[in-house]
């Protein structure tokens, strides 16, 4: 298939697009020659990336159903119906569950699972109609796997990859393939909060507490944000077409 001319016909919205992970995988769709619109909460980062990029950009805070909405609505009037979609958005925080505020578990939920929920069912009518979709949930090896004092997170991501199963054989028939990708640690600004959160409960000097996260990955090593990239272009790309309700791992080994 002519790449050039596959991708000329898509438009990819990437939320969490900003920074890390995200803005590695618009920078390569951009490539592309896709349309591509990001979104993000933090509108400052958000506009500095969409302009070095060149891509569109919207406001979004994901857990918001009203913000979501009107987002995808002013996305889809510039640059037509969303044919991949990037749910990347997410958060993570740690507490013992002895010490964790009601607050914190809502807030791993509504970020890290209901905004993949809701951003999801902003495109999937659309895609039902024209008969192609990709969505491409960006989950974490703490989907397939608990690590202790972030048990809010993990169920969170374990949901994503519950309802990424369960909507790959609803929307089977329909030309949509749903995929969610999992990276293990990776070098980007919410490991490095990670760390420094680490660095301040337990006293640990920064490198050492970054030894500990890399005992996680037998390569030793963070995950770089290009190579969960590669794995999402493959995943958008036409020669993905059965590939559907799998966790695909980009973590080093850590997980089989």
């Amino acid at each position: 298939m002519d790449l050039p001319h596959y991708y000329a016909n898509q438009h990819a919205v990437v939320t969490g697009g900003a920074s890390g992970i995200g803005a590695a995988i618009a920078a390569q769709l951009a490539a592309t020659g896709a349309r591509v619109t990001l979104m993000s909460r933090n509108r400052e980062k958000l506009a500095a990336t969409a302009d070095q990029l060149g891509t569109a950009w919207q406001t979004v805070d994901i857990s918001d159903p009203d913000t979501v909405k009107r987002g995808f609505s002013a996305a889809v009037q510039t640059d037509g119906p969303v044919s991949i979609l990037v749910n990347n958005a997410g958060t993570a925080e740690s507490s013992a569950i002895t010490k964790m505020e009601d607050g914190l578990w809502d807030k791993m939920l509504a970020v890290n699972l209901t905004g993949t929920y809701l951003c999801t069912k902003a495109v999937v009518d659309s895609m039902s109609k024209t008969g192609f979709g990709r969505i491409i949930n960006i989950a974490s090896t703490a989907a397939l796997k608990g690590y202790a004092y972030v048990s809010a997170y993990c169920a969170a991501k374990h949901g994503v990859l519950g309802f990424t199963r369960a909507l790959a054989l609803e929307l089977a028939q329909k030309g949509i393939t749903v995929n969610a990708v999992c990276p293990g640690y990776t070098d980007t600004d919410l490991v490095s909060r990670s760390l420094d959160t680490i660095v301040e409960n337990t006293g640990l000097e920064r490198d050492k507490a970054l030894a500990e996260l890399l005992k996680n990955n037998p390569q030793g090593r963070l995950v770089e944000p290009e190579e969960v990239a590669e794995t999402v272009m493959w995943l958008c790309g036409p020669a993905s077409e059965s590939i559907t309700g799998q966790a695909i791992a980009v973590a080093g080994g850590e997980v089989g």
